[in-house]
């Protein structure tokens, strides 16, 4: 019998397999719909919390305030200085006109503060450097490299007034954690929940097969072969896999479009609806590509035990 025979006559009765025991395989396509569901809960979640961190690190810097009389190239010299580090993403110049501007408009409802303003005649405030490091925990190497050149008291160092890190220090050791700790706990709670739904599934298709072990027994006594045996449950295990994850993949559209608004004013500028039109490919080949696989694996592995040996 030729190889392309065989392959259809297994194909042809595993999607029988999947019609006739319909009850059996609604039952085993529920269970990895359910599953499916939450590999998609993880993969939106971790990309909601990766984007929440980015926000709040991306709202953490350590700033550089320089004198009133301190010259361009001296503030040319600290920038250029501090690009050359290996924990530095970027390097901010804010001028001396800027940093009067921003001060006007966040103390604009404080009229005494305005008034003294006014009175000075002159702008009292130096040009700065917003520095952001690649890492929350490299600011306080940044803030110590820092340190060490105002301390020095030569060359540009002199024209720092201070730097701010020290005030903030307690804000970012405290997001360092969050970011550690969220980590952590996200990828301790992705594989319990993983572990867990693919168990299930599992165990739900192993019963789907129980059902049919006199017919896997009167193969066997034929002189089947062991992959004839399992060819139609690993068909009707892909079909239980796909359906489960075109049923999740429309699902997913009503629910994250329903989400979408709710999530931007919740998670800032992270839109569920939008994470999934964009990672739409991605997502597509998660899940059906997990569903699939463990719709094949579990057929395989739980007609194992009805064959002989």
């Amino acid at each position: 019998m030729s190889f392309w025979v065989t392959s259809k006559r297994v194909a042809r009765y595993g999607l029988a397999g999947f019609v006739r025991n319909g009850f059996v395989s609604l039952a085993a396509v529920l269970i990895m719909t359910i599953t499916l569901f939450v590999v998609s809960g993880l993969m939106i979640a971790g990309a909601a919390l990766s984007s929440t961190l980015t926000q709040l690190t991306n709202t953490v810097d350590v700033t550089v305030y320089f004198t009133t009389d301190a010259t361009q190239d001296q503030i040319n010299d600290i920038q250029n200085s501090l690009k050359a580090l290996p924990e530095v993403a970027s390097v901010a110049y804010v001028s001396r006109e800027q940093a009067l501007a921003d001060f006007k408009t966040r103390h604009q409802d404080d009229q005494l503060t305005m008034q003294a303003l006014d009175e000075l005649g002159s702008n009292p405030l130096g040009a700065a450097l917003e520095v952001r490091a690649k890492q929350t925990s490299q600011y306080e190497a940044i803030a110590q490299y820092l340190t060490t050149q105002q301390s020095a008291g030569t060359g540009s160092g002199v024209a720092i007034d201070k730097v701010n890190f020290y005030q903030n220090k307690t804000a970012i050791d405290r997001l360092t954690n969050i970011i550690d700790t969220s980590r952590r706990v996200g990828f301790v709670v992705a594989i319990i929940l993983a572990l867990s739904s693919l168990l299930i599934s599992f165990n739900t298709i192993r019963l789907a097969i129980y059902t049919s072990r006199d017919e896997i027994g009167v193969m066997n006594l034929v002189g089947a072969g062991h992959w004839y045996v399992r060819g139609p449950f690993m068909i009707a295990g892909v079909l239980y896999g796909a359906v489960a994850g075109i049923a999740v993949l429309l699902l997913l559209y009503p629910i994250t479009l329903w989400l979408g608004p709710g999530s931007e004013r919740f998670l800032g500028t992270f839109n569920v609806f939008r994470y999934y039109t964009t990672s739409f490919p991605v997502i597509f080949l998660v899940i059906m590509g997990s569903g699939i696989a463990l719709g094949a694996l579990s057929s395989y592995l739980a007609v194992r035990r009805y064959l002989r040996a």
